[in-house]
């Protein structure tokens, strides 16, 4: 498969080039008097693409074609076209497709298309691909990394650790295996790579530990949270012993003898460090949020992470609903827990807002908010967006991920009298 080879090209191939249209750029170039003869037209066109000659980028977009029908080859399970593509061309072990362009195993292994658990027939092509010239490490054990994001692919994992797979490696040399399952919160995963040597005590300089990324992923599964982060308890991993991490671990007796021994805790504003501490390898700002959480208290934590079964205990003991989060010195903050139900990271539901406007939550409670979309594309990339004197109802029409807000809640708050004025 051919890669381009000169500098920067002025233009980039369209997402799924053909031969035939590039042909006909050529001839028009050439009826354009753009170049004297057919040949200098093609090559005016390979290098407009990045390719240092003709013959190259025509190699490289039937390389396209090829992988393309490779890559739909595995999504609908076609054994008998794969073992006929890569056995002609070997060189299809690794092409650059599947996650990180980690090559077909990758792809294989995700069980992405279909999404299911993975079939008797996409054993066996990983099986084929494994046993006929796929490297089971590509891209630092990728297929063990991607199957080890769902519990439903354990058949998957076991398959590829029975032919080498290391379930210690690093992928992309600096993300440990083990914190595939600890990102996307899935407890059978996280329990068999445990099972079969995953070191819980495996920190990664970009992504921290284990516990760390339980605590800080995205994802949203209260019950797979708690019972990953009891699993790692098991393992060995010490965890600080603080009402957040009690709330992080659901242990509700945990955090009853935090109560105990601090009667203001539920009103107390806590810290990042007291939210999400550092000691576990969290780096500030590394709770992933959809709503700023600095300054706030467990009922805020509680409601931005969808704790429900806490929610429900911190109010029945005392917890204010329409406590504000600390304002900083720019005016920004103030915000109620009611907040953080109405923009939500995967889960929708009214459950939370209810709880907190049936225990005297304002529908119309305001603040200014500061939200950093780093990860946005086009023009809000990197960009902080001010969020001034918004209601819960105003915050979430101006939000920058539509499909972040949560229309139960926002259904909820409206006929409970909330408004956007």
């Amino acid at each position: 498969m051919s890669t381009p080879t000169t500098g920067a090209p002025e233009m980039a191939l369209p997402p799924n080039p053909d031969v035939r249209h590039l042909k006909q750029q050529a001839r028009d170039l050439l009826a354009g008097g753009g170049a004297a003869k057919l040949s200098e037209a093609q090559f005016r066109i390979a290098r407009r693409y990045g390719f240092a000659s003709w013959p190259k980028l025509k190699a490289h977009v039937e390389s396209l074609q090829e992988i393309g029908r490779l890559k739909a080859a595995i999504d609908t399970e076609d054994l008998d076209t794969i073992r006929q593509l890569m056995s002609v061309n070997p060189a299809l072990h690794g092409a650059p497709i599947g996650y990180g362009k980690n090559g077909p195993l990758t792809w294989v292994a995700e069980c992405r298309v279909p999404y299911a658990p993975p079939s008797p027939t996409r054993l066996e092509i990983a099986r084929w691909m494994i046993n006929n010239g796929s490297d089971i490490h590509q891209g630092g054990d990728g297929p063990l990394m991607r199957a080890s994001l769902n519990d439903d692919r354990i058949p998957m994992m076991e398959l590829l650790v029975q032919h080498g797979a290391d379930v210690n490696a690093l992928w992309n040399g600096n993300y440990p295996i083990l914190l595939a399952p600890c990102e996307t919160l899935q407890p059978g995963a996280l329990r068999w790579l445990l099972a079969h040597g995953a070191d819980p005590q495996k920190i990664s300089g970009d992504y921290g530990s284990p516990v760390s990324m339980l605590v800080g992923t995205y994802t949203r599964n209260p019950a797979g949270k708690h019972a990953c982060l009891e699993m790692i308890v098991d393992a060995g991993y010490p965890l600080p012993d603080t009402a957040a991490m009690a709330l992080h671990r659901g242990r509700l007796d945990l955090l009853d003898a935090h109560l105990r021994r601090d009667p203001n805790l539920l009103q107390r504003r806590l810290t990042e460090a007291e939210m999400f501490p550092p000691e576990i390898g969290l780096k500030p700002g590394e709770g992933l949020c959809a709503t700023p959480i600095v300054g706030g208290t467990l009922l805020h934590l509680a409601a931005e992470l969808t704790y429900i079964e806490a929610v429900n205990w911190l109010l029945d003991h005392g917890a204010d609903p329409n406590r504000p989060t600390a304002v900083d010195t720019d005016g920004f903050g103030g915000q109620t827990p009611l907040f953080h139900t109405v923009i939500t990271m995967g889960h929708k539901g009214d459950e939370i807002a209810r709880r907190l406007l049936d225990s005297g939550a304002d529908p119309n409670a305001r603040c200014s908010l500061r939200k950093r979309f780093d990860w946005l594309d086009g023009p809000d990339a990197d960009h902080v967006h001010e969020f001034r004197n918004v209601t819960p109802i105003a915050y979430a029409e101006r939000y920058l991920v539509p499909d972040w807000a949560n229309t139960p809640a926002l259904v909820l708050v409206r006929a409970r009298g909330g408004t956007a004025e």
